[in-house]
């Protein structure tokens, strides 16, 4: 067989790094043993704060939701300096290797599941909808030019439950067919397909998951690189091609079989995995962990420290709707969403707002009557007293329209 060029087994190393490195601890992290957790922890930190060190720049923020935090980029940046140095050092002590097939087969193997594992959980959080909620009462009375990009891509994915399972459908199918051989290629197109879509939404709305959306990407046209050449003659030359052969680590028929039957259970094991943790985070946006003072309330009396609020920080509207959250709608309409943690038997309310202080608080309420409701506490170091009462719900037109097969005109609003 010909040696592959000189470049492509550079790349091929380099790839290598690159991956396993910016993908670690997996597949080490579906391990149950929680003393693991701080360990890969600490291996991944090390150097990052090394290097935030020599750069200067303050990795203090974790990943926390946001995937493109200053952590992450310093991160990036070391896990490609490390890949280079340790392609470098492959590369000379493995000089006198001239091909890369079963090491090939290999790496595509192990991004195949890479890029599975993270398809299959991200289509499984819409399948079954909790990664976009459907809008909260608070989002739908926030003003429409107050939503940020975000905002308002979670808004209208909600806002569609169809749009939902039709968009996780395509995610999951790219990620069931790269688990097996046959349809490895498929997959990779498939999710490839998925995924630019995302990483577009991602950078257009600005959602902080551009570097991890990126990687998936680029891992699904990996996987269907080798390919690349037969697509072509196919879909542009108009010339037939033969089938590719299935890759082979091993020519036994044994461990052939034993290696299918440990994906299938560990396919089905993930699935399992995936659907139990998304029916868990959905509680925590299903009606069945609604606050018991939902509802869109109106303050009619605002106090600080004993005096009345005539300014624009006066409270408007204390929307409540699942318990662990709360908003507070200005008298200019700004919306202010709380973590809410409620002790219904005491009646208490400890709020707090990441990174700014003044709503930190403890909160009281008392409901003398079911469409009256009194708060009082310290909140941001000051005694704050509101007295609010039940707003009828208003029919939102984003949640009743509904679909329509005949528009005689087109119903935009």
């Amino acid at each position: 067989m010909q040696p592959w060029p000189l470049a492509k087994r550079i790349l091929f190393r380099f790839a290598v790094a690159f991956f396993v490195l910016i993908n670690f601890p997996f597949p080490f992290d579906f391990i149950p043993i929680g003393a693991l957790e701080p360990v890969f922890e600490k291996i991944s930190d090390a150097p990052v704060h090394l290097a935030a060190r020599m750069l200067h720049v303050s990795v203090d923020v974790r990943p926390n939701g946001s995937g493109d935090t200053t952590y992450n980029y310093v991160n990036l940046l070391c896990v490609f300096v490390i890949a280079i140095v340790i392609t470098i050092i492959w590369s000379i002590l493995d000089r006198r290797r001239l091909r890369y097939d079963k090491g090939w087969i290999a790496f595509r193997a192990y991004l195949r599941f890479v890029l599975a594992v993270a398809m299959i959980s991200y289509g499984m959080a819409k399948v079954i909808p909790s990664q976009f909620p459907a809008p909260t009462l608070d989002r739908l009375m926030q003003r429409f030019g107050d939503a940020s990009p975000m905002g308002l891509l979670w808004t209208f994915m909600g806002a569609s439950v169809a749009y939902n399972i039709f968009s996780g459908a395509a995610e999951m199918l790219g990620g069931l067919l790269l688990t097996t051989r046959r349809t490895t290629l498929l997959g990779a197109l498939v999710s490839a397909g998925a995924m630019t879509n995302i990483v577009m939404l991602n950078f257009a709305y600005d959602v902080p998951v551009k570097i991890y959306s990126t990687q998936l990407l680029i891992e699904a046209i990996v996987i269907a690189l080798p390919d690349v050449p037969r697509l072509v003659d196919f879909f542009i030359r108009n010339r037939a091609v033969t089938p590719a052969p299935l890759p082979r680590l091993t020519q036994s028929r044994g461990l052939e079989i034993a290696g299918i039957v440990v994906r299938t259970f560990a396919v089905a094991a993930f699935l399992f995995m995936s659907v139990r943790e998304v029916r868990e985070n959905l509680k925590t946006y299903s009606a069945g962990n609604r606050s018991p003072l939902y509802g869109i309330w109106r303050v009619d009396d605002y106090q600080i420290d004993g005096h009345a609020v005539a300014d624009l920080t006066r409270w408007r509207r204390v929307i409540f709707e699942i318990r662990p959250m709360m908003s507070v709608q200005l008298m200019d309409d700004v919306r202010v969403r709380l973590s809410a943690k409620m002790d219904e038997k005491n009646r208490l309310l400890v709020v707090s707002r990441r990174n700014e202080p003044q709503w930190d608080g403890r909160l009281t309420y008392q409901r003398p009557a079911p469409d009256t409701l009194m708060i009082d506490g310290a909140l941001g170091g000051k005694n704050v007293h509101a007295l609010c009462h039940l707003e009828p719900m208003p029919k939102f037109l984003l949640t009743t329209r509904g679909f329509h097969w005949i528009n005689e005109y087109p119903f935009n609003r």
